[in-house]
């Protein structure tokens, strides 16, 4: 253990740039956020909070705002095996995510770097500012086959710093030079802003768009990803990417019990008439310190139904809060679970999606020659 912390502090940024962002939030500190906690990472030495000494002090305590630190890794394509997913690389511009999903699979992440799953993950954010030279390299290697790459899949790539930062950009850049397959999954409607890229990357089969819709209630959103952009903004982004020539998903991701269950019919059907011609869903996920968050979000934010919210919840992980077995973990199983997969299925048949899967192209692919080449004579 040791070793693995030695590792990750040695990642960690300078504690005096991020202050004592890694205690509990209280009040107005976590105005505007997701997560209503900051506890310790799960891989922390000790166990820190803040409690009212009775003198109010904690009323002065500054908002957290958004830092970005820069991250040189030195790969960018992230392998997987996992039997669950449709893909099994992938790539991450970013580390953390503004959005402020309380439900957000990814924040266990942020434990690696000695930073908290709860609103640091969303607050203390890390730019990867040289993925896109990696990808050059890594996609010119001897040997690279391609195979679809997932941008995006742990944290938003067209998160709100991508409008300043755009590493997204560069990255899609450098794979339509490649004509390089890839899948964007994205809950912002930032995406249209590559259209003049996406577009080209489409007529070749090289890319689909899938945008996240949780609600059409825009409260609803607002307190679910209180800085994504609302149902109306990814909906119109559909339509945009739809009449650009660019297939386009919606993702009902993730269905909560109790909170959003009610509207999966409404949400393809409008996404469909928005030009959407596939869908799916993943059923809420609640690895390690994401359950804490929920569930303290779940309390602050409807505190009426956080007990049926959790019950079936953990009806469809076998009675836990989460059940992370391969083949159980997107969508449950139980009753309920079977319900919501029976609803999805039965509405996408009336509305005519998924008729056909979009299997993205690799037959174009090819590698531009590198400064240092042999040029051919013929």
């Amino acid at each position: 253990m040791s070793t693995l912390i030695d590792r990750r502090r040695a990642r960690e940024p300078d504690p005096a740039a991020l202050g004592e962002g890694r205690l509990t939030a209280i009040g107005q500190q976590a105005r505007g956020r997701g997560a209503t906690l900051n506890m310790s990472g799960r891989f922390e030495a000790f166990s820190r909070s803040l409690f009212d000494d009775g003198w109010q002090g904690l009323e002065d305590l500054p908002p957290f705002r958004t830092e970005v630190f820069e991250e040189k890794p030195k790969t960018i394509i992230t392998r997987n095996d996992s039997p669950d997913i449709s893909f099994d690389r992938s790539i991450n511009p970013y580390r953390g995510c503004e959005h402020g999903c309380s439900y957000c699979y990814a924040r266990p992440a942020h434990a690696y770097m000695g930073l908290s799953p709860g609103l640091d993950f969303e607050s203390k954010l890390f730019a990867k500012a040289n993925a896109a030279a990696l990808l050059r390299a890594e996609l010119s290697a001897k040997g690279y086959e391609p195979k679809t790459i997932a941008l995006g899949a742990n944290t938003d790539a067209y998160q709100p710093i991508e409008r300043e930062r755009r590493i997204t950009r560069a990255i899609l850049e450098v794979l339509a030079e490649f004509n390089h397959p890839v899948g964007i999954v994205t809950k912002s409607a930032l995406v249209t802003r590559d259209i003049d890229i996406l577009a080209p990357m489409a007529k070749k089969g090289l890319v689909k768009v899938a945008l996240s819709v949780t609600s059409l209630d825009p409260k609803l959103a607002r307190a679910m990803e209180p800085r994504a952009s609302t149902p109306t903004k990814r909906l119109a982004a559909i339509e945009q990417l739809s009449a650009a020539g660019i297939p386009t998903v919606v993702m009902v991701a993730p269905i909560v019990p109790a909170v959003n269950d009610a509207e999966i019919e409404a949400i393809l059907k409008t996404a469909q008439t928005a030009g959407a011609r596939e869908a799916g869903y993943v059923m809420l996920r609640l690895p390690h310190e994401v359950k804490e968050v929920f569930r303290d979000w779940l309390k602050a934010t409807m505190p009426e139904r956080a007990a049926r919210v959790m019950s079936l919840v953990q009806s469809v992980s076998g009675g836990k809060d989460y059940d992370a077995s391969f083949g159980k973990r997107q969508t449950g199983t139980g009753p309920y679970a079977w319900t919501i997969g029976r609803r999805f299925e039965l509405a996408c048949q009336r509305l005519g999606l998924n008729t056909t899967k979009l299997r993205l192209s690799t037959a174009h692919f090819r590698k531009p020659p590198q400064p240092g080449d042999q040029l051919t004579l013929l």
